[in-house]
């Protein structure tokens, strides 16, 4: 699909997920059964379809690294505003599920393809299924494990055995077990006839879910998360990056995609993770829709700067 017909899926998806939220045709916990729909069969079959296909690079290593040193970075501005704007535990674990992780797949790929060139989209799919994909599994198990069950019966918080059992029965992380030992597998097509059509199903879903919870007024008590999530996301992030590569010469496709990515609005399946988990599902939904939204504007822009300075 071109970028053009991403944008207007997405869009067209959301308003449905409006339509069908205004109209009272499916019930009130829809968004809800959809979100567990996504977690426990369209993400696993995505991970399952795309992970064995991985083709080792050069610069696999470095352009790997690149999103997990993003998300380490996101994490200490988002710990350091939540000191400074007073988050909720609720409004804190939805931000550092869908802040550190972006949409460099459905939207990021085409994006690239788009901006720049068709090699130029392997260090896209690196970024995406080495970076994005395995922070979601891994990272945001643990997250999810520790924000949506902060306290056990006992009133006390979950132990590390308790956070590690929460992420080795993650759907998604399991999948990601089993995708990575059929790495070597020589896999027969129906293989990938079979799960990608269920693996498709993964942004329609999210995005109707998405739709279906959409709040178009934010409480006031989350303007400045949802000011500072996506601004961190979308514009601190990535202009951080720009200035070391600058300062350290680097320069070219390579890095040009990297900072690229890192510029995506927030992750569609880890915003359905925050909304499962009841973690500020409405902040959630609008910093994924307008998160989108806004991309539209910000990515051209970056695209502009990236060619100034790289």
């Amino acid at each position: 699909m071109t970028i053009l017909e991403n944008i207007i899926l997405i869009i067209s998806l959301m308003l449905l997920g409006i339509l069908l939220r205004k109209f009272a045709v499916f019930p009130n916990n829809t968004a809800q059964v959809l979100n567990l729909f996504v977690i426990y069969i369209s993400l696993p079959a995505l991970v399952l379809i795309t992970i064995p296909k991985l083709e080792f690079t050069t610069n696999i290593i470095f352009t790997a690294l690149i999103p997990w040193l993003a998300l380490l970075v996101s994490v200490i501005l988002l710990l350091i505003s939540a000191k400074v704007f007073k988050w909720s535990n609720n409004t804190l674990g939805a931000l550092l599920l869908i802040v550190p992780l972006g949409n460099t797949s459905f939207l990021g790929v085409p994006m690239v393809n788009t901006f720049f060139s068709d090699s130029a989209v392997a260090y896209a799919l690196i970024y995406d299924q080495l970076g994005s994909f395995l922070a979601l599994a891994v990272y945001g198990s643990l997250v999810l494990a520790f924000f949506s069950k902060q306290k056990t019966k006992s009133g006390n918080l979950p132990t590390g055995k308790a956070i590690l059992l929460n992420i080795i029965t993650f759907p998604p992380f399991i999948s990601l077990v089993i995708a990575l030992s059929l790495h070597f597998v020589v896999l027969p097509e129906l293989y990938y006839e079979v799960l990608s059509p269920i693996a498709m199903t993964l942004v329609p879903v999210v995005m109707i879910a998405v739709g279906f919870q959409l709040s178009i007024k934010l409480d006031p008590a989350d303007l400045s998360a949802f000011i500072m999530g996506l601004s961190i996301k979308m514009l601190i992030v990535p202009l951080l990056f720009l200035a070391a590569f600058f300062m350290l010469g680097l320069n070219g496709p390579l890095y040009k995609v990297v900072v690229f990515e890192s510029a995506m609005p927030p992750m569609i399946s880890a915003g359905a993770l925050a909304i499962m988990a009841n973690l500020s599902p409405k902040l959630t939904a609008a910093m994924l829709a307008y998160g989108i939204l806004i991309s539209f504007v910000t990515l051209p822009v970056l695209f502009v700067i990236l060619n100034l300075f790289l």
